[in-house]
């Protein structure tokens, strides 16, 4: 498996089977869509008004969905490890942007989250690879990647927004912390600890009553796919794992880089990030 970013292919041993296969299997979820104009139906009979947002929704979901899997089956039947840092650093840019949008008023946020994700997730994914408990391959590798990005994309952009909007509400105590000689990051301390504790608590909840609740999506996919029960939860192990630790990296990295911009060189809180709601 090379590791370059040489991504030619040949698209004359590509097999196209596989498209044939793909249309038939989307009988099921075009039949699905009944149990979506059940919820369609319900909406217009106590008017809330809310048709055309589902209709939006299933059909938004219906393309990236089928585009993203055209997409992977390709990545699929190429042999550089190129595609998959690609897909991959895809993923976290489009992350980095979403939780940024969360946490608007945090400058440059976009690439505060972006880099804090990048740092937590590559991170998980190098121990996982280096311990041999997944193989660097596309069709490993990119779920893997997948649900790390999404979850610590969750965390980091909840962490970010409680940080600022903490230090905003407890303004007088950091200011006064700040006028006895603390440093910004003595002074805004609690509210680090507070915004993490925040930030990571359902990712520990979900952890607590995996299974107990509903099977994980994970786990689920591989029971209906035909693996054993104990297979599954081997998987879903290392799931859980992945996603606490890429998790907690990514939203302690978010502080670390955010909470300087809180500050103006004096040490004194800066008014114009506290300044909109």
């Amino acid at each position: 498996m090379g590791f370059g970013l040489d991504l030619h292919f040949d698209l004359s041993n590509y097999d196209f089977g596989w498209l044939l296969e793909f249309l038939r299997g989307m009988l099921k979820p075009v039949a699905a869509l009944a149990v979506v104009l059940m919820a369609v139906i319900l909406s217009r009979c106590q008017k809330l008004g809310l048709e055309k947002e589902m209709a939006y929704s299933i059909f938004r979901a219906f393309l990236q969905l089928s585009v993203i899997g055209f997409v992977l089956q390709f990545i699929f039947n190429q042999k550089n490890g190129g595609w998959i840092i690609l897909a991959y650093l895809f993923m976290v840019s489009v992350a980095g942007y979403t939780a940024g949008q969360r946490a608007k008023h945090v400058p440059r946020g976009k690439y505060v989250a972006g880099i804090s994700i990048l740092a937590g997730t590559t991170v998980t994914m190098f121990l996982l690879v280096l311990l041999n408990v997944f193989p660097f391959t596309p069709r490993y590798i990119i779920p893997v990647a997948g649900m790390m990005v999404g979850n610590a994309m969750t965390v980091t952009g909840v962490t970010m927004k409680r940080l600022r909007d903490d230090i905003k509400t407890q303004m007088n105590l950091v200011e006064t912390a700040l006028a006895l000689g603390a440093t910004p990051r003595q002074a805004t301390i609690q509210q680090v600890k507070r915004s993490l504790v925040i930030a990571l608590s359902p990712v520990l909840d979900n952890a607590k009553t995996v299974g107990l609740i509903s099977l994980p999506g994970a786990m689920t996919g591989l029971i209906m796919g035909g693996a054993s029960p104990l297979e599954a939860i081997q998987l879903q192990i290392v799931v859980m794992n992945m996603l606490i630790g890429a998790s907690t990296v990514s939203s302690i990295m978010s502080t670390c880089l955010c909470w300087p911009a809180f500050f103006t060189k004096a040490y004194q809180l800066e008014a114009k990030v506290f300044a909109s709601n």
